[in-house]
């Protein structure tokens, strides 16, 4: 903690092109179950899953969200959520990482200009990942040259540790809203290890240090307009899946305590799993939704897409902390040795929770529902 994390080295084989959607998903359950064997070690004991990082970005996986135009895969955002949640079952960190990564792609993808995205996109498809972050109020951006002067730090922000690409939001002279695309490896680019959360421990969460650099202008991409942009929905709905990841991870250990004492426990078993497939429909909803958004990016559409994501984020947030609370309300005893380290499950719900803005979304939630009038 509180160290200059060196940039991790690795001769990472080249990426794995994934030809379908069935493909990605079975890839994806492959890599959750080898994910799980060591979870709950990394967890209590810190261990940064580097390897399992770069297991995820040899298989393809991290490369299906480059849109077809830059000879991705052309997949449905219900199955980037669908994806989430399989690694996060396995692996909660490695999942908020994936959703950080999926997220700037498409943050990328709607902003910057052609030169750019043929540029990062080919880098995607040979396995590098990227994290997203942004620069706090005391940082300076000043016009030098072809491009921009930098020096400041960012906030906190998952993934940054596993990354080779940071986008990272700052404020270009005037006042305008702008992405920098960072290489993680340059030598003007300190990554900080302080992140010391009693969940989500192992998520690559770091902060980003920028004493003096030079960012070239063709580095640089207007900031989304819109607070319904894509990229701000599609970040709910895939943190929506993180936790319905945790949930499902805690279900199964849940039924795993219970045993052959499931059938004194049914209904409250049942409404679980019944809060549990609720989520799911709820994420596929907004999955669908943001489909549509994409296509035909209208303001009409793009609030639509973000109401749904909201919803899906937080039904999935209170279905992740309620089914962990039911794993020691239910097995009782049996869940709490020290050593079974259940109680992570719990608290990778809380701590990924306080990530997510609840009253400010139900806050636009309503004024959103007021103007539609009716779901």
């Amino acid at each position: 903690m509180g160290t200059v994390s060196q940039f991790h080295q690795s001769l990472r084989a080249p990426a794995h092109r994934i030809e379908s959607e069935e493909e990605a998903i079975s890839t994806a359950h492959d890599l959750a179950a080898a994910f799980r064997h060591h979870a709950s070690e990394r967890d209590i004991n810190r261990i940064l899953p580097f390897a399992e990082l770069d297991a995820l970005s040899v298989s393809g996986l991290t490369a299906i969200a480059v849109p077809p135009d830059h000879q991705g895969l052309d997949v449905s955002n219900a199955l980037l959520a669908e994806i989430v949640a399989i690694i996060a079952e396995g692996d909660p960190s490695i999942g908020e990482a994936l959703e950080n990564h999926f997220c700037m792609l498409e943050t990328l993808r709607t902003q910057a200009a052609e030169d750019l995205k043929a540029s990062l996109f080919a880098r995607v498809l040979l396995g590098d990942r990227f994290s997203g972050a942004a620069f706090t109020d005391g940082a300076a951006l000043a016009a030098e040259g072809p491009g921009y002067r930098l020096s400041g730090r960012t906030r906190q922000a998952p993934g940054i540790l596993f990354a080779d690409w940071i986008a990272a939001a700052a404020t270009a002279p005037p006042s305008r809203p702008v992405t920098l695309y960072l290489a993680r490896a340059d030598e003007g680019v300190q990554v900080v290890d302080d992140w010391d959360g009693f969940g989500q421990r192992t998520n690559g969460s770091a902060t980003v240090i920028v004493a003096t650099l030079h960012v070239n202008a063709d580095a640089i991409a207007p900031a989304p307009s819109s607070g319904y942009s894509t990229g701000i929905s599609l970040g709910l709905l895939l943190k929506a899946g993180v936790s319905l990841g945790i949930a499902r991870a805690a279900w199964s250990d849940l039924m795993t305590a219970i045993g052959d004492r499931s059938a004194t426990v049914l209904p409250r078993i049942g409404g679980r799993a019944i809060r549990i497939e609720a989520t799911v429909a709820a994420l596929e909803r907004a999955g669908r939704k943001l489909d549509i958004a994409q296509v035909n990016p209208v303001e009409a559409a793009m609030a639509d897409a973000h109401f749904s994501a909201s919803a899906a984020a937080i039904l999935a947030g209170e279905t992740a902390l309620d089914t962990a609370n039911a794993l020691f309300e239910l097995a009782g005893e049996t869940s709490a040795g020290i050593g079974l380290n259940l109680d992570r499950h719990w608290r990778n719900a809380r701590i990924h929770a306080l990530s997510l803005p609840h009253d400010k979304l139900v806050h636009a939630a309503g004024e959103y529902m007021s103007k539609v009038g009716g779901a």
